[in-house]
């Protein structure tokens, strides 16, 4: 049975129907509950995290799941898809569907974890796209933005998938009165792709965070390279304005004033002064 984001009502007559736990069926009221399973008599109560990508952001949901020995019901919260194909999934496999409820929670978890894959590929292509812009000459705020965008929603993604893998972990080691063992092998294959999703969520966050500095770093080097020119300008420009500094005092007796080469001889010192500093600079590299 699936539900999604039920009223109390129908909440209480679930609970009368199957006898689940007062405290398992308040925390599948109330959303917001931290990624578990615990045992309640014949029955276990799971809570797993959901995720999806909408407009190129991660949307988070919960699915929190009753397992009996007949019966296996899920509630789902917030950014959810429907488990009609984990349904379709195992009616397919009659023969797994055989051993009980606990084969159907393993198609839910596999479809869970299955819609993870691809948000990590998706941002991986979106990182490789951005790479254009990390490494262009000109800042551009907007793509800095959306590499801190993308690492926050990696970080909050981790934060849901990490705990999945000691749930799923248990699952596959612990409670054989509800999992049993002919179907545990099904539950490791499941951890295992929680493991390299996990994976590839940390690696990916390396890679956001090191285009984040390799993008601040290269802007940093080009306003260097800036400021190394409008110094180097700023030299050349110094040298003739002393100079010239110097004849616009007001003193009776100034060098050469009375000759009449002087005023060309001050010109080409001058000259001859920038070019020598904008020679220096150029074998420098400043400019």
């Amino acid at each position: 049975m699936g539900l999604h984001e039920p009223d109390e009502p129908l909440l209480a007559k679930l609970q009368e129907e199957f006898c689940l736990h007062d405290l398992a069926v308040e925390d599948a009221q109330h959303a917001h509950q931290r990624t578990k399973v615990e045992t309640y008599g014949d029955s276990l109560f799971i809570v797993v995290q959901t995720a999806q990508l909408v407009s190129g952001h991660i949307a988070f949901g919960e699915t929190h799941i009753f397992l009996g020995k007949r019966y296996l019901i899920t509630v789902r919260h917030g950014a959810s898809l429907s488990y009609t194909p984990a349904r379709r999934a195992c009616e397919m496999s009659p023969e797994l569907l055989a051993h009980g409820p606990a084969y159907a929670l393993y198609g839910v978890l596999d479809f869970i974890v299955g819609n993870l894959m691809p948000i990590v590929r998706d941002f991986r292509q979106e990182l490789q796209e951005l790479e254009q812009d990390i490494f262009s000459d000109t800042f551009n705020r907007d793509t800095v933005r959306r590499l801190y965008d993308m690492q926050r929603d990696l970080m909050t993604l981790r934060l849901a998938v990490a705990p999945m893998q000691d749930v799923i972990n248990q699952l596959a080691r612990l409670h054989p009165e509800f999992v049993p063992k002919e179907l545990r092998a099904y539950f490791r294959d499941v951890y295992d792709h929680v493991f390299r999703v996990n994976e590839s969520i940390g690696a990916m966050r390396e890679m956001l965070t090191a285009a984040i500095n390799v993008n601040l770093s290269l802007v940093t080097f080009g306003q260097n390279e800036v400021m190394k020119k409008l110094a180097g300008w700023a030299a050349m420009l110094a040298a003739p304005t002393l100079i010239t500094s110097w004849y616009g005092m007001n003193f009776t007796h100034m060098p050469e004033l009375a000759k009449p080469w002087a005023y060309p001889t001050i010109i080409g010192v001058v000259a001859c002064l920038v070019s020598a500093i904008y020679l220096a600079l150029k074998r420098a590299k400043w400019f």
